[in-house]
């Protein structure tokens, strides 16, 4: 059928046939490729040598331009001429001769690009290897296809003017905004593509991506994209638990009063401590009394791993209505009658070594009293605390002859107060809406206090998680324990925070298994978190397991455990993920907020001629040139520089001293 020298048409692109055999060699414009006779249909018998011979309707000159409008003007007398002919279809070759006279192989393809663009010819579905072929519009749809490709061609023209204007970073806003869904996606991690920034010659990448919304307008610094990045909610679960039915079987009342002590802007307490004389108690909000294994509420507490909390507010992992439920104390704030439910864990420790003896797992309702930890400390003394602050004493002692790890650095509270207020913090709402525009808030950062209390409350989780573990081992329950291989720590550990930090660079990376196995780092045996189901999804299936085996109901088997352990703990390192990136997003708006900011650093370790040094005020490390003279735990005042918003980057300079 075809011959060397054939014009021919490939993929809608003009090509010339080189070979002739069993499949055709053709060039076209991205190269040469073997092709059936079915893929290619007959232009022109030509013979022509190359595809530099042909005239283009693609060249942007006006003499294209020009020749493009005689040959439409010429096609739209053809077509006044064919209106009685009643032909079904016309080939190209045909309507070239009855238009021009001749079909020359030169503006075979010049005339085919331009039919198939003319408002008043038809391309017909292409039959290979025959010539293309072309139906007749009626005047009407000829109208019609006029309208839609000037419409096209407006559309086209205003992109282009767009695309111009995007290169320049100069938009038209608002208009120019519906443009930029594309850029915004990105920068949200919706996607990984961007055809608009890819026209305007931009890298694609969420940090361009931002840094473009940033340059023109459509983003200021107070957009913090990382949580959507993680594929984060920032609004808290929906679907409520139910409430605690007025009356259960197997809950036992407990006659002593425990304390929920927590930071001063909590509002979701969990936990609460107490000690009876005999036995120590953690209470623990109860929502697995509720929730089922594998329920709706379960799956998206699993999807959400944790919940969220970044300066902006807290997307929770369980609905914000069940919290006056199932969190400790809020209900005897509002009735001082009322009781708290909770999974409660009642250890009895050996009066020697402080050691766990015997651990029980209750369904208890307890009378809870919410503390402060500046609270707690002013009380420490009293009759109810001294007994709890002594047995967390006994407990670090415990855990650091067994080898626990204890690194104390700097940490700090970041929040957000709207701009002039210094002491009116953003509602929650509006700062999780995050519109990037009406965000505007004064951000705040404070060195997190170390309270006393905060050391007690630890080591009663440390316990219930202990004992928890050792509970679900002894009965064989599948559960999630969670492990740390012991660190390998030198001799040389400095002074200071210089040897903080060195302790922490050595510790291992935790994991979970289904499997017991020591937590190094805190110096037991065995351990499990179970002592935030409200926020963790880790311990909320592990109170599940508990419930479970209290009530005789079948347990999850491991390979379930494993599986929904792993999906949740993927879940929850993406928040703990979001939450650092959040956090040194805000840091730096704090620093673009406060240009005149300087403050302390300290060399937390040497590198070359580089130091690594930590900032208290911020809780931020960095690596500078090492100024002379300057050695471990040594000081020096630092200022911000070179603040980048989109790459969370950021240069500190030593200043110098007077």
């Amino acid at each position: 059928m075809f011959t060397n020298g054939n014009l021919v048409l490939y993929k809608n692109q003009a090509a010339l046939i080189k070979e002739c055999g069993e499949k055709y060699t053709v060039l076209y414009s991205g190269g040469t490729q073997k092709v059936r006779e079915k893929d290619i249909c007959l232009l022109h018998k030509g013979p022509i040598s190359s595809l530099n011979e042909l005239s283009s309707s693609e060249t942007d000159n006006a003499a294209a331009h020009e020749l493009i409008e005689r040959f439409n003007k010429t096609f739209d007398e053809t077509w006044e001429l064919l209106q009685d002919e009643g032909e079904p279809f016309y080939t190209l070759s045909s309507l070239a001769e009855l238009a021009f006279g001749e079909f020359s192989a030169k503006q075979a393809f010049f005339i085919y690009d331009v039919l198939i663009k003319h408002p008043k010819f038809c391309a017909l579905p292409l039959q290979a290897p025959d010539e293309p072929r072309f139906g007749l519009r009626s005047a009407e749809e000829a109208q019609k296809e006029l309208e839609k490709q000037n419409e096209k061609n407006r559309e086209k023209e205003e992109r282009a003017a767009f695309i111009e204007r995007l290169r320049r970073k100069k938009l038209l806003l608002p208009q120019d905004g519906i443009f930029m869904g594309e850029v915004e996606a990105l920068a949200l991690g919706k996607t990984d593509k961007s055809k608009v920034m890819q026209e305007a010659g931009f890298s694609v990448s969420e940090e361009k991506a931002h840094k473009l919304l940033l340059d023109c307008g459509l983003w200021t610094i107070y957009r913090n994209p990382y949580p959507s990045r993680r594929g984060l909610s920032m609004q808290s679960a929906q679907e409520s638990l139910p409430p605690f039915p007025q009356e259960e079987t197997g809950r036992i009342k407990v006659d002593h009063t425990a304390y929920a002590i927590d930071n001063s802007w909590s509002t979701d307490p969990d936990d609460a401590i107490a000690f009876d004389g005999t036995y120590v108690w953690v209470h623990i909000a109860d929502p697995a009394a509720s929730v089922m294994p594998d329920s709706p509420i379960d799956r998206a507490a699993r999807n959400r791993g944790a919940t969220l909390y970044i300066p902006e507010g807290a997307a929770r992992m369980l609905a914000e209505e069940s919290l006056a439920d199932y969190a400790l104390g809020l209900a005897e704030e509002k009735d001082s009658g009322a009781f708290s439910r909770a999974l409660s864990f009642r250890i009895k420790l050996n009066d020697d070594t402080g050691a766990i003896e015997q651990a029980d797992v209750l369904k208890t309702q307890v009378k809870v009293e919410r503390l402060t930890y500046e609270e707690a400390d002013a009380q420490k003394t009293s009759a109810e605390l001294a007994p709890l602050f002594t047995i967390a004493q006994k407990n670090i002692e415990r855990r650091k002859v067994s080898g626990a790890v204890f690194i104390d650095l700097p940490e700090v509270h970041i929040s957000l107060t709207e701009s002039g207020a210094q002491n009116e913090a953003v509602p929650q709402e509006k700062a999780q809406e995050q519109t990037g525009s009406d965000l505007k808030p004064h951000v705040e950062i404070k060195a997190a206090v170390q309270y006393e209390s905060a050391s007690l409350v630890r080591e009663f989780m440390l316990l219930a998680g202990e004992a928890a573990a050792r509970f679900a081992f002894k009965n064989r329950i599948p559960f999630p324990y969670v492990c740390q291989e012991k660190p390998e720590i030198p001799r040389d550990i400095p002074e200071g925070l210089a040897g903080q930090y060195r302790l922490r660079r050595c510790m291992k990376s935790r994991s979970v298994s289904i499997s017991p196995a020591p937590h190094s780092g805190l110096g037991l045996g065995m351990y499990s978190q179970v002592t935030s189901p409200l926020r963790r999804y880790s311990d909320l299936i592990a109170h599940e397991q508990l419930h479970a085996f209290l009530d005789g109901r079948p347990l999850l088997d491991k390979d379930t455990m494993l599986e929904r352990m792993s999906a949740g703990d993927a879940a929850a390192g993406a928040a703990v993920k979001a939450e650092r990136k959040s956090n040194q997003h805000w840091t730096l708006v704090y620093l673009l907020q406060n240009p005149d900011w300087r403050a302390e650093a300290v060399i937390a370790e040497i590198k070359g001629n580089q130091a690594v040094i930590l900032i208290p005020s911020l809780a931020q490390e960095a690596l500078i040139p090492l100024p002379p003279t300057k050695g471990l735990n040594d000081t020096l005042i630092v200022k911000s520089a070179d603040i980048n918003i989109p790459e969370l980057t950021v240069t500190y300079i030593p200043v110098k001293e007077a």
